[in-house]
């Protein structure tokens, strides 16, 4: 997928650059798939923020993704493949034979027209085609993993990601994750062949600010620029670095402090992400 530039006839297009949308072969989704989320906004129950520099956006419906892939043994060919404003990537609207309609996340060399197939072991390693790890072949290309069995997929999912199967031990599959890291997995659990399409998305420069507002996205404040009372790093006479390490707003220290808590999940951790 190409990277579409433009003539800079105002400052913000000289930098500014999108994804070339040829490779959407329809606009309007399937209607009984959308779904209103409500706009948080970064908001708890309480109306209070949570989470700073977060907004509504712009208006979006959310598509329905089908992540558990569990229509076994029935073939469903892909009719379109359309945007998702919610994703990076692209999503795929697969037609099943019993005439069932189902979002799947767009892998990468999927075609309009392809058949896709989802059952337990048995399946050519053909990408969109979904089995449980322990009957994909080693050195496989994965997506869509599920941590837990019929729970749906958590791993895997953004534009250009993927995982690689690198072995089996008991009931567990070994995976090699984006970031790195190599866990077990559980056989049982269910994984898409392929990597996730539209890869270029990471090369996108945002090039103004109004179009991360459009994406939900407040603008940040350095904490350098502010007073005392504001932040650790506020104050000073002229451009003033922080004294001692950075730390955020409420004195917790940040760039590489390490704020993950222990997990039960941590004893199937074989090495940790790279640095």
């Amino acid at each position: 997928m190409a990277i579409k530039t433009y003539k800079p006839y105002t400052p913000s297009r000289r930098y500014m650059t999108t994804l070339d949308s040829s490779d959407i072969t329809s606009r309007p989704a399937v209607r009984k798939l959308l779904k209103k989320l409500p706009a948080k906004a970064g908001r708890n129950n309480n109306g209070r923020i949570t989470s700073r520099h977060k907004e509504a956006g712009v208006k979006k419906l959310y598509r329905v993704i089908d992540f558990k892939r569990d229509k076994f043994g029935v073939p469903g060919r892909v009719a379109t493949i359309e945007y998702d404003p919610y994703r990076n990537c692209r999503i795929s609207l697969v037609v099943y034979k019993d005439g069932d309609k189902r979002y799947i996340i767009h892998p990468k060399g999927l075609k309009v027209g392809d058949t896709v197939i989802a059952a337990e072991k048995g399946l050519d390693v053909l990408p969109g085609n979904a089995m449980k790890l322990k009957n994909i072949p080693v050195g496989t290309l994965v997506h869509n993993i599920e941590l837990s069995p019929r729970h749906g997929a958590q791993l895997a999912r953004s534009a250009g990601s993927y995982a690689q199967i690198m072995g089996r031990e008991d009931k567990y599959v070994i995976i090699k994750l984006p970031s790195g890291e190599m866990r077990y997995v559980l056989g049982e659990c269910m994984a898409t062949i392929g990597t996730v399409g539209n890869e270029d998305w990471i090369n996108v420069a945002i090039g103004k600010a109004g179009r991360n507002r459009h994406r939900g996205i407040r603008p940040q404040t350095r904490g350098s620029a502010m007073n005392p009372v504001d932040h650790p790093h506020g104050g000073g006479e002229g451009k003033t670095g922080p004294s001692g390490h950075p730390v955020s707003p409420w004195g917790k220290p940040t760039k590489g402090y390490k704020t993950r808590k222990k997990k039960p999940s941590d004893r199937l951790i074989i090495s940790r992400r790279k640095k």
